[in-house]
């Protein structure tokens, strides 16, 4: 006889498991909300592009282009660059996502940073799994994903608004994605522990943006600084064989 799964419970358990997320999200998400209806446009396309395209510093980098009359293929360029990241994040949970079934491409598409993060530190079972413990394990996922999610489009609109309805003060929210950055750095500092890809990239980064042009220093800059630590590693690797 199949055991029913008890969806109330995994949804109460994803809960409480993405709440760092709902605060950070819903925070990050009013800014953007803000910075968009400020920036002239009308509060549902926070929404609209919350919902569509959710991608929290493509999100950010799209009012400034917008803002500054950037063509397709220079905005869609400068995306793909941003949210390269995301690749690197879908093939280490291909595994994972594989035993998914029908949510498995939600899933991909709402992997963000921190679902990543939250996803990605789930305990790895040993063994096979039995088909019920496989599908509680995916609606798990799949509810964690579309909470993030939920929280991302709320904190949009209400910024969005508010900022529509409210007179706001608006200096300094746009700090609000280097901040964003600068916890992701730290994060991924703190566990792979490696601080000299960090040191080269701002190295790399401050040099670009000093010498050449804005709308050059970006690619440029992830250019030189990966290529760098590429062949600094091999170098080390070679060695140490």
């Amino acid at each position: 006889m199949e055991v029913k799964i008890n969806k109330r419970r995994i949804f109460g358990q994803a809960v409480r498991y993405s709440t760092p997320v709902l605060l950070g999200y819903t925070a990050i998400g009013i800014a953007f909300g803000l910075l968009l209806v400020e920036a002239g446009y009308a509060w549902w396309l926070a929404l609209a592009m919350s919902v569509v395209m959710y991608a929290g510093a493509g999100q950010y980098i799209a009012v400034g282009l917008f803002a500054a009359g950037a063509g397709l293929a220079e905005a869609a360029l400068v995306q793909l660059v941003v949210n390269a990241r995301h690749a690197a994040y879908g093939l280490s949970m291909l595994k994972r996502f594989n035993k998914t079934g029908p949510f498995k491409w939600y899933l991909i598409f709402a992997l963000t940073d921190e679902t990543f993060a939250l996803l990605s530190s789930l305990p790895e079972v040993e063994g096979a799994e039995d088909e019920h413990t496989e599908k509680e394990r995916a609606l798990f996922m799949f509810f964690v994903a579309l909470l993030d999610h939920f929280y991302w489009v709320a904190g949009s609109v209400i910024g969005a608004v508010a900022g529509s309805l409210l007179p706001f003060d608006l200096e300094g929210v746009g700090f609000a994605l280097t901040s964003l950055f600068i916890v992701l750095m730290l994060e991924q500092m703190l566990k792979i522990r490696q601080p000299f890809i960090f040191i080269v990239s701002a190295l790399t980064a401050i040099g670009t943006v000093a010498f050449f042009p804005t709308r050059a220093s970006l690619l440029l800059g992830m250019a030189i600084s990966l290529s760098t630590v590429y062949f600094i590693e091999k170098k080390g690797a070679a060695r140490r064989i």
